[in-house]
């Protein structure tokens, strides 16, 4: 048999097997357990209760409504102008510090943006030094504009999230070809003018993309708006929850809220499913930069150094200076070991979540290669769907099923053994865990998923005639090809993790604490400086995602000069 028959076995194995219903059934299974959490909430709009209807609308709701609306409007808008404006700015543009700049302006999505608002409440807030210096000189009725307050909130989130828009603006600049834009200024258009006309729409895929990532992120916070007084739905579920017991009110406030992602969701999928922009012919040499002079060369390197200057600098030297205050005074000598076993709970969730998350996205990614079905494919996209849903959702629709199989399992092993083994899920991580699978099985499935597309289908197809089983090759083709995504979605859920507060105020056993928790509790009661420790190990480890993001940007510009 020569070569080529070979080939053509192979690739007629490869069009010809048939679906795999062993790895559609793990498919399915692990949607089903993702969606599991959110089909319990949205059950719960499908059940209303009047009566708690009718006491959420005469109390907080509306003011929970108007504040979630004009954070997503005021946020949205402020990442869309900011991330774009700046993309813009170092991709067609020369000016002093622009190559540091490029990749710098990334660094403010390591910090959390309950840290910054913390950071930003103790220094701006009436009791902090930058309104102490105006009342000594200009007295005591000099006005400074409040942190805590709606404006606070969302010039706070706004300096966190731009890199989201940032990013992905910024990638679709240098994709543009400089043909489409030089025809336009030949024809007389301005420079501006051209970049809002012609290049501008065909980056608007990517812009809605990261405008519909920035308002994810706006629905699930809790620590920036309780922070800074600008209470949302999310805050509301956990006001209702902790301060009410009222677990009906909290689960409805859930569905609201459920009702806003999905909203979202739909209307990203809106306005990128109906734009088609197309350039024809090759990729060629990006738009070429001009030269800033006079003013507006230092305008814009002033500009991207106010935005990296309140954005990073300004939170990580607080942070450092806090902690190295509280070194001088002996106090972390005290808090040392209670430190290290924050660190251990922190670094045991994070590690076990991220571990599980990579382990189901390989099942469910391999299961899809196999399979080739579309059920396949749509338990896929269902088992991603927790990324879009907010923590606090997940974290009741998770602990709603674990508290009726909890109560089960205790009434059971009561009738039967005279024993009440107490609770096994909501009182130890478990429940945890589970909900930081849901809410980050899409960071690492995207991770796996690009890394399998990668290896060719015919060396799978040849070992499978070979007589290899689907877990062979899994084991022995799949899994050391793709080691590199593996790690790389685990150390972005890893990161997620340890930043995630919505879910861990929900679910964390009685006395298991962590480093955001950390943060949280000191913040709530005024003490900086012992939060500056915490804060500033989780904006440390959130580095780890942005240097990948930066050396890929880097790399990328790189193979941009070599084409």
């Amino acid at each position: 048999m020569n070569g080529t028959s070979v080939v053509v076995r192979v690739q007629e194995f490869a069009r010809a097997r048939p679906n795999l219903d062993f790895w559609s059934f793990v498919a399915i299974l692990i949607a089903g357990l993702v969606l599991l959490p959110i089909a319990m909430i949205a059950r719960a709009l499908f059940s209303p209760v009047p009566e708690v209807w009718r006491h959420l609308w005469a109390t907080r709701l509306p003011e929970f409504l108007s504040n979630t609306v004009v954070l997503l409007v005021g946020v949205g808008v402020g990442t869309l102008v900011l991330g774009t404006g700046l993309a813009w700015l170092v991709t067609a543009y020369r000016f002093p510090g622009r190559r540091l700049f490029d990749w710098a302006l990334i660094l403010p999505m390591a910090v959390p943006s309950y840290v910054l608002a913390y950071v930003f409440m103790a220094t701006f807030d009436y009791a902090g030094p930058v309104q102490k210096v105006l009342r000594a000189w200009f007295g005591s009725s000099a006005w400074f504009p409040s942190i805590r307050s709606g404006g606070g909130t969302v010039f706070v989130m706004t300096l966190t999230l731009y890199p989201y828009v940032y990013l992905l603006a910024r990638a679709a600049f240098h994709e543009h070809t400089a043909s489409t834009f030089e025809i336009a200024r030949t024809l007389g258009a301005t420079r501006l003018r051209a970049f809002f006309r012609v290049v501008l729409p065909m980056a608007r895929p990517s812009l809605v993309a990261g405008v519909s990532l920035v308002l994810m992120e706006v629905l699930t916070d809790v620590g920036t708006v309780r922070f800074l007084n600008f209470p949302t739905l999310s805050d509301g579920i956990f006001r209702i929850w902790h301060g009410m017991m009222d677990r009906d009110a909290a689960v409805q406030l859930a569905g609201v809220l459920l009702l806003f992602a999905f909203g979202a969701l739909l209307l990203e999928r809106r306005l990128r499913g109906r734009a088609r922009y197309v350039q024809e012919g090759a990729r060629g040499r990006g738009i070429s930069r001009t030269s800033l002079v006079g003013w507006r060369k230092w305008a814009a390197t002033f500009l991207c150094g106010l935005v990296l200057g309140m954005a990073f600098i300004l939170p990580a030297f607080q942070l450092v200076l806090w902690t190295l205050q509280e070194m001088s005074k002996g106090t972390l000598e005290v808090l040392g070991p209670i430190y290290l076993r924050y660190v251990r709970n922190t670094w045991v969730l994070s590690g076990v979540g991220a571990v599980i998350s990579v382990g189901a996205a390989v099942l469910l990614a391999h299961g899809v290669r196999l399979s080739r079905s579309s059920l396949t494919r749509l338990a896929a996209r269902g088992a991603t769907l927790g990324y879009a849903v907010p923590g606090a959702v997940i974290g009741l629709g998770v602990l709603l099923p674990l508290a009726w199989l909890d109560h089960t399992l205790n009434a059971l092993a009561q009738r039967w053994w005279g024993v009440l083994p107490g609770l096994i899920f909501t009182g130890s991580i478990a429940g945890l865990v589970y909900a930081y699978v849901v809410r980050f099985m899409a960071v690492a499935y995207s991770s796996v998923e690009a890394s399998l597309e990668k290896i060719s289908p015919n060396v799978e197809a040849a070992a499978r005639t070979l007589g290899a089983t689907p877990a062979r090759v899994l084991f022995r083709i799949s899994l050391p090809l793709i080691r590199t995504g593996m790690l790389t979605g685990a150390t972005l859920v890893f990161v997620d993790i340890m930043k995630e507060l919505p879910i861990t105020l929900l679910l964390r056993p009685f006395g298991y604490e962590t480093l955001a928790l950390w943060v949280w509790q000191d913040v709530s009661e005024s003490l900086w400086e012992k939060a500056a420790l915490p804060a500033l190990t989780i904006v440390v480890a959130g580095l780890l995602p942005v240097i990948v993001m930066i050396r890929s940007a880097t790399l990328g510009q790189k193979g941009e000069k070599a084409i």
